[in-house]
């Protein structure tokens, strides 16, 4: 069996499916298809099927002209329809992990993914979870569901291996090709699945020795990450009190050759990955009877930031002898980090909500994001303002969330009466700049 994928692979007659055509599978079905394999894409909204095979963009940093002609060669295509993953020879599912309301893992969407390819896996298929995860959910989830619905056996009649996702979405520097894939497999034959297949199509894999290696590593990078930023959160609102630059302190920091990696404070976590995954390995250590107190504190001092900045904003406007209440703000940036729309956990969301809830009259501008979406959590009937002369006088207050380099903020500070700044982008050589 090992054999004959790995000769399928090595001369590109591999048919691959990836479910899930989000800010993952998108652009690993173009990877692999650039690199000569016939790929389909599995997705439940058949609006993106229909865009992919149409040239209609649906990710700002994702333009068709990046998988048009894959399409016209035959080489990609998009379905809702899952009763063709019998065609395939691998099976990468690329689907979302959020947190429920009591911020535990919520895993639906890969069980249900799951449930949907099993009674269509057939002998010899890699099925691969690339979703970021607890350690443990390959092999004590996905793997009993696959084996029920197909009546195969994992490691001898299909290949089962986990592949962490590290997209960057908006990163001009690091794609699918160039960021190193770690792969672990359920047995050895596995890994050398998983491997022979990422190898094909990316510059370089990483085996790890098994799949819950491999969903530890993805959660480690991620809580690496969020402990930093925590940190120097931290440190933001220390500095405040002491009247000290944290910015001038961090980049002074940096000079630093070694032993100092630089992090930048903000108004919370966004993203997919980084406020989600600290909450996962938690979950996951309460079950051995653990307390990671480190992690939960980081999580704890991130999920606080946006009420941070509220009262940075409050106090900003009883500085004007103004109240939240009643006041216009209008909110600079919603996307959860610069010159990308994705809005997936973007602080803006709470902050406007909590800036609603005390009674101020919110609108926001963001050149990405033309009007805000349905979250799980928000629905908001906005859409973006215009950036004009006029509107940023007729705000009592404006607040920068995401720092789009698009953005003329120098016209911000000419203009708008009073700006809280939580990015460090607005020049504060006029007195009407808070820092937050």
């Amino acid at each position: 069996m090992l054999k004959n994928f790995l000769a399928r692979v090595a001369n590109r007659e591999a048919t691959v499916g990836v479910v899930g055509l989000g800010y993952v599978g998108l652009p690993l079905a173009i990877t692999f298809a650039r690199a000569g394999f016939k790929v389909v894409g599995f997705d439940i909204d058949p609006r993106k099927p229909v865009c992919i095979h149409e040239g209609k963009g649906y990710l700002e940093h994702i333009k068709p002209e990046a998988w048009m002609d894959l399409v016209i060669e035959g080489r990609l295509a998009a379905t809702t329809e899952f009763s063709r993953c019998r065609e395939m020879d691998a099976i990468l599912v690329c689907v979302p992990t959020p947190l429920n309301d009591s911020r535990e893992p919520d895993l639906s969407f890969v069980e249900s993914s799951a449930r949907m390819v099993a009674p269509h896996l057939r002998q010899g298929t890699l099925f691969a979870l690339e979703s970021s995860t607890y350690p443990g959910t390959t092999d004590e989830l996905v793997q009993p569901i696959l084996e029920a619905g197909s009546k195969l056996q994992a490691g001898r009649d299909f290949f089962l291996v986990f592949s962490p996702e590290r997209e960057d979405p908006g990163n001009p520097h690091f794609g699918t090709k160039n960021i190193p894939k770690v792969v672990g497999g359920l047995t050895k034959d596995c890994m050398e699945a998983g491997c022979a297949l990422y190898g094909a199509a990316v510059e370089k894999v990483v085996p790890v020795e098994s799949t819950r290696t491999a969903e530890m590593v993805k959660l480690f990078e991620n809580i690496y990450r969020a402990v930093n930023i925590a940190l120097v959160n931290e440190t933001k609102m220390v500095c405040h009190r002491l009247h000290i630059d944290v910015w001038e302190v961090i980049r002074a920091a940096s000079t630093k050759p070694f032993g100092f990696q630089a992090f930048w404070p903000g108004p919370g976590l966004g993203g997919h990955c980084i406020p989600i995954d600290p909450f996962y390995l938690t979950w996951k250590a309460r079950q051995v009877d653990m307390s990671t107190r480190f992690i939960e504190l980081a999580g704890e001092i991130n999920t606080n930031m946006p009420y941070y900045v509220i009262d940075r904003v409050r106090d900003a406007l009883n500085s004007r002898r103004k109240s939240v209440n009643g006041s216009s703000i209008l909110v600079l940036g919603v996307a959860y980090k610069r010159d990308i729309d994705d809005m997936r956990e973007s602080p803006a969301l709470k902050i406007i909500e909590l800036l609603t809830e005390l009674g101020a009259r919110v609108l926001y501008h963001d050149p990405h994001v033309p009007a805000l979406p349905r979250t799980r959590k928000y629905t908001f009937d906005l859409k973006s303002a215009d950036l004009t002369q006029d509107v940023l006088r007729a705000t009592d207050c404006v607040l920068v969330v995401t720092d789009h380099k698009s953005v003329d903020y120098n016209l911000v500070a000419r203009t708008a009466d009073l700006v809280v700044d939580s990015r460090h982008v607005v020049p504060k050589d006029r007195g009407n700049v808070i820092e937050a």
